[in-house]
């Protein structure tokens, strides 16, 4: 991509989801070492998304680095008033502008895409503006629709992977973010992952979980032996009530 050779060299926010993924394979082979994968590590991110990210990072033989970020040590950050993802944001692109300046990389970058453009509850974009990080993507015109086509070409196992967000977005707006909720999330998110759900969210109530599958996959979950086991793991994960949402899986439904 010429865009991205006019970089020289690059700082690139990896999260292993389908976007970052896709530009981070395509800076690879465009600039080679010059491409630098940069995955943010914090309590908000899975374990499992974690150790998968950084298999495919080195599988593919990426320049790649952890960068472990300190946005739980901001209280803005945890009070979740509606800008939290711009908080998340700015420690991310501040950990980010550190490695680059150590490592002699001008441009930073990350995955926005076309999509995005109207999504008003991105305020990670904010950020990006602040600190002058660019979206070749956007800058391509990619959709994510083309972005997966693209992957597939490309043999990327994230192709088809379902959106993802931070775990710290399944907390109504409002509503104070904690290691221990926080905890209690994953376990219950994991659950669903373990029992075969693709796309689905834990939402985090007080003491009820609020589940969301992709619609297709309710009568599948409301089936006795899924169910049964959803409970389980659930409650397990810390949670007095298990609530399944019949609107099923939607995207900012925290923030409704």
């Amino acid at each position: 991509m010429e865009l991205l050779r006019g970089y020289g060299a690059v700082a690139i926010a990896y999260s292993g989801g389908v976007d970052s993924t896709y530009l981070a394979d395509v800076a690879h082979d465009t600039l080679g070492h010059g491409a630098r994968i940069l995955l943010g590590d914090s309590p908000s991110v899975p374990r499992s998304e974690v150790e998968e990210a950084t298999d495919l990072a080195r599988r593919r033989g990426w320049n790649f680095q952890v960068l472990f970020t300190d946005e739980f040590q901001n209280d803005d950050y945890l009070r979740n008033d509606g800008a939290r993802c711009y908080h998340c944001r700015t420690e991310l692109f501040t950990k980010m502008r550190d490695y680059a300046e150590r490592a002699g990389v001008a441009v930073l970058a990350y995955g926005e895409i076309v999509d995005d453009l109207g999504d008003t509850t991105r305020l990670g974009a904010k950020a990006a503006k602040e600190f002058r990080v660019v979206s070749p993507l956007i800058e391509a015109g990619l959709t994510k629709a083309e972005i997966r086509a693209l992957s597939e070409r490309r043999g990327l196992p994230t192709h088809d992977k379902p959106s993802f967000a931070c775990l710290s977005s399944r907390f109504p707006v409002g509503t104070r973010v904690t290691l221990e909720d926080l905890a209690k999330v994953e376990r219950a998110e994991e659950t669903l992952k373990r029992l075969g759900f693709k796309q689905y969210r834990a939402r985090h109530h007080g003491d009820t979980c609020r589940i969301e599958v992709d619609p297709a996959d309710i009568a599948r979950l409301a089936d006795d032996p899924t169910r049964h086991a959803v409970v389980r793991g659930v409650t397990e994960a810390g949670y007095k009530f298990v609530t399944l949402d019949l609107g099923g899986y939607r995207t900012g439904s925290t923030a409704e």
